[in-house]
């Protein structure tokens, strides 16, 4: 009674201790998958906004100087020669500190004066967009002489397509030349334009001092017109007109920004800029006179 009684309870203490291990082994499968699975569990993450790149500039951020860059078509305007500087005093105009000047690029030809061995004449002229622009000139020339002076437009044929008189300035300075309602220019074709200034007007066979050169109407491409009409101030549109070889667009506004806000530094160094990327650093402080 005793051995089975032994042996029964011998069995029962296996059969426990089996059944534990089993339960064991259960217990420690089963945690081990929910740890891992908690481990590798990423925690939810916040997207940051994508930062702007460093460099970028903004509409906001101040505008560069406006430079002149000649544009690759037309590489001439015209075969005929123009003339940016008028020659030394002739008949009765008095000397002067700096000659007129047309207010536009040159790039130079080889032909020099004996007088100064510069350069005298080369492709002067530039482009626009305008159906009347204005063109603009330094007169060093005043009111207050027996003077007279002549704008004069033609057509590629040598026909006028505007002739008037101009009034002399009550001081040296830049002047500016627009076009009546009556006049304007078609896109495509080349214009030849003259200022002459005759100070002798008794003698017939005076020469006056004059300057001439050419302009030609274009449409503006579809890029820079994009460009354009995204610029924030007006500042930029003459930089992006001037960086493109529209030069008497450019020319003008600024000076219309000019006569706006005389006192704005940012503006009269924008002209300077202008003029000074052509070579026009003489004329480049000049006024602007009605």
């Amino acid at each position: 009674m005793s051995k089975n009684i032994y042996g029964f309870v011998l069995v029962a203490s296996r059969n426990i201790k089996w059944m534990l291990t089993m339960a064991l082994v259960l217990s420690s499968v089963t945690y081990y998958p929910a740890k891992v699975t908690a481990q590798t569990k990423q925690p939810a993450t916040t997207k940051q906004p994508a930062q702007p790149a460093k460099g970028r500039t903004s509409p906001q951020q101040p505008t560069s100087r406006p430079v002149f860059v000649l544009p690759k078509i037309p590489a001439r305007l015209s075969p005929i020669s123009g003339r940016r500087a008028g020659m030394g005093s002739r008949d009765n105009c008095p000397a002067v500190t700096t000659a007129l000047t047309a207010l536009v690029p040159l790039q130079e030809e080889q032909q020099v004066s004996k007088q100064t061995d510069k350069p005298v004449s080369g492709i002067v002229g530039g482009l626009t967009t305008s159906e009347r622009p204005t063109f603009w000139f330094y007169v060093p020339y005043t009111q207050d002489l027996t003077a007279s002076a002549e704008f004069i437009l033609q057509d590629s044929a040598g026909n006028d397509i505007y002739r008037n008189a101009i009034a002399l300035p009550p001081k040296p300075g830049v002047i500016g030349v627009s076009l009546p309602f009556n006049a304007s220019l078609q896109v495509g074709k080349t214009y030849r334009w003259y200022l002459k200034v005759l100070c002798n007007q008794q003698q017939t066979a005076s020469v006056p001092i004059y300057v001439e050169g050419d302009i030609q109407r274009v449409n503006l491409d579809s890029h820079v017109m994009q460009q354009s009409q995204a610029a924030v101030e007006p500042r930029q549109k003459v930089a992006i007109y001037a960086a493109n070889g529209i030069w008497f667009d450019s020319l003008t506004m600024l000076a219309q920004l000019r006569q706006k806000n005389p006192n704005d530094t940012s503006v009269v160094e924008d002209w300077q800029s202008l003029l000074r990327s052509v070579n026009l650093d003489n004329v480049a402080t000049a006024p602007l006179v009605k």
